[in-house]
């Protein structure tokens, strides 16, 4: 499932886990699973977790009923370092859920945090048996550890934003001049500058729109009045317009970037977007990027791709200190990828910095870009799982 953000900003929306359907299994990536277990554990306000015959070695599926009055946030913990091997995000009273989870040796714990601010421990569950394919748990983290990494990127945008700025003054110059064919090669530059700005476009709310919304849902699509930015020009430019009918257009994207620079310091980020954007970002290259959808006319989505790729790193490097003791191995193995991607993406551009159309891409090259980037994407799909803010687990 899709949803639009500002600006034609397409991103997945986050699956939540229904009720009565499954749990999430943390160490190794969160994953549903359907399942029914035999009897079931009462989760309440008294002692957290009780009945039922818990959790044993190996792989299973518990079946938990919220008898309490409150909602509850329920982790399966190892209680002498606080790991958690699964949960269940906004368990409600009255429901029945399964939790699957993949256990080794050790002792377990189930931890209720309620809606109302308690926090419960069940009694120690003792697992004896072998299950050699038991991932370790995850780390909790509390909200507030995202606190450093959101102030990093701000700090990365507000660094940013006066290139996009004077790239973007640049472009309107070439227009006041009528040199279309600078023009091009200066739309690209400014609009790389603002696609490696990832992480962001939530906290631009409307600017996003402004700067860089699609026709989508206009009522004349592209002849729409109301469309502006980058994409509108991009169209203009690769549809032959005149200077006349696109200088209004770069004038006001100079404007709105001016406001933006002005208003970022008031806007507010919020803090689970760095961990969700961190896969998000070139999820959606993958979906409109790589599939022409986002091409006005120019050719150059790979650009718009590899600069994609840069946002991507610039969001993974406010957060790697937090990924790399929940993942040790993780930071290095998304660098690999991404370097992978990024020398197929340059793989298409030319000597004289023009980029190849994915339209006009060889089939083995594509194939090549779409299973790396597939590669890639899977394994940024477990950071914001990673990151999940588990303040009392």
């Amino acid at each position: 499932m899709w949803m639009r953000l500002p600006g034609g900003r397409r991103l997945p929306l986050r699956t939540t886990v229904a009720a009565g359907v499954a749990a999430v299994v943390l160490g190794g990536g969160l994953a549903a699973y359907a399942g029914t277990g035999s009897a079931v554990i009462n989760v309440n306000e008294h002692d957290c977790a009780s009945g039922g015959t818990g959790p044993t070695a190996g792989r299973q599926v518990l079946r938990l009923r919220d008898t309490a009055r409150d909602p509850v946030q329920l982790y399966l913990i190892q209680p002498a370092d606080n790991t958690v091997h699964a949960e269940l995000q906004d368990f409600t009273p009255g429901t029945t859920r399964t939790l699957s989870a993949t256990l080794g040796t050790g002792h377990y714990a189930f931890r209720c945090v309620f809606s109302n601010g308690t926090v419960l421990t069940s009694r120690d569950y003792t697992v004896t048996g072998t299950a050699p394919d038991a991932p370790p748990g995850v780390q909790p983290m509390p909200d507030l550890a995202l606190g450093g990494p959101v102030t990093a990127y701000r700090a990365y945008v507000e660094h940013s934003l006066p290139r996009l700025l004077t790239d973007s003054r640049t472009l309107n110059t070439d227009l006041l001049a009528g040199d279309l064919t600078r023009a091009r090669t200066d739309w690209l530059t400014a609009h790389l500058d603002y696609e490696r700005l990832g992480a962001a476009y939530n906290t631009f709310q409307d600017f996003d729109d402004q700067i860089n919304g699609t026709p989508d849902g206009l009522p004349q699509g592209t002849a729409d009045p109301s469309w502006t930015g980058f994409l509108r020009i991009e169209y203009g430019l690769w549809h032959n317009q005149p200077p006349a009918e696109l200088r209004p257009l770069t004038a006001t994207l100079v404007k709105d970037v001016q406001a933006l620079i002005t208003d970022f310091p008031s806007e507010d980020t919020d803090p689970g977007d760095l961990p969700l954007r961190s896969h998000e970002i070139l999820e959606n290259a993958l979906q409109f990027q790589l599939s022409g959808t986002d091409d006005y006319g120019s050719g150059t989505t790979l650009a718009t791709v590899y600069a994609n790729t840069q946002g991507t790193v610039a969001v993974l490097g406010t957060l790697t200190a937090l990924i790399q003791p929940r993942d040790p191995a993780l930071p290095a193995s998304l660098h690999q990828w991404i370097t992978t991607v990024q020398h197929d993406l340059l793989a298409c551009r030319a000597p004289d910095g023009t980029w190849t159309a994915v339209a006009a891409l060889p089939r083995a090259r594509r194939q090549t870009l779409d299973g790396d980037l597939g590669q890639l994407l899977e394994q940024l799909a477990t950071v914001p799982d990673l990151l999940t803010g588990r303040t009392s687990a």
